[in-house]
């Protein structure tokens, strides 16, 4: 049975791929798949998809939401923060997290139209 959505020939468009291949390779992808890997853990969507919605969430408040421990929520959130998506404000014995910046907010809102979209076509 032969694939469909391969080519069935070696057919290479070299003034395309000499165009984009230095544009790729000088862009920073590995910091970027770093993004794109901490938000492909459900957990971690999670909370920062409940930050999309709040201007703010203390730990605890977020270890509700996704039913984790705060420990469990605290480390999810500080890999978010290492990754420059969330950031933190300590108010006496309450840390609160929130989203970077409107960014962050953007790429998660994005992600989710875009996968209604899709099993809307299905």
């Amino acid at each position: 049975m032969k694939n469909r959505d391969v080519c069935e020939v070696t057919c290479v468009d070299s003034d395309k791929t000499t165009k984009l291949q230095p544009l790729v390779e000088n862009r920073n992808i590995f910091e970027v798949t770093k993004v794109f890997k901490a938000l492909s853990d459900e957990t971690r969507m999670k909370i920062a998809y409940a930050l999309t919605l709040e201007e703010e969430l203390c730990v605890c408040d977020v270890a509700n939401i996704v039913g984790a421990t705060t420990a469990t929520a605290s480390h999810h959130l500080r890999h978010l923060k290492s990754l420059g998506l969330a950031k933190y404000r300590k108010e006496g014995k309450l840390v609160y997290y929130s989203l970077d910046d409107d960014h962050v907010k953007q790429l998660i809102h994005i992600a989710f139209e875009h996968q209604q979209e899709v099993a809307g076509r299905q």
